[in-house]
């Protein structure tokens, strides 16, 4: 079993053969909780809300615009 060190930040880096083994990719979310044993169990979280990728900058209007449009398809 693979040993990781706590550092000065409280972060830990998790195994390569765990990332693999789990598909866990840089950007992934992580949700921490105790067991009832005490021991520290870390399980991925799957975002909730689509990302986008425009393929370029969009300004800060173009931002508010889609939001506002996201809004109004949210409500009813």
């Amino acid at each position: 079993m693979p040993r990781v060190k706590v550092t000065r930040n409280y972060q830990v880096t998790i195994p390569r053969e765990i990332r693999e083994r789990v598909g866990l990719r840089e950007g992934d979310y992580l949700e921490v909780s105790l067991d009832d044993r005490g021991r520290i169990v870390m399980e991925r979280v799957r975002p909730t809300r689509r990302t986008l990728r425009s393929g370029r900058r969009l300004t800060p209007e173009e931002i508010e615009r889609l939001i506002e449009a996201g809004m109004r398809e949210a409500l009813p």
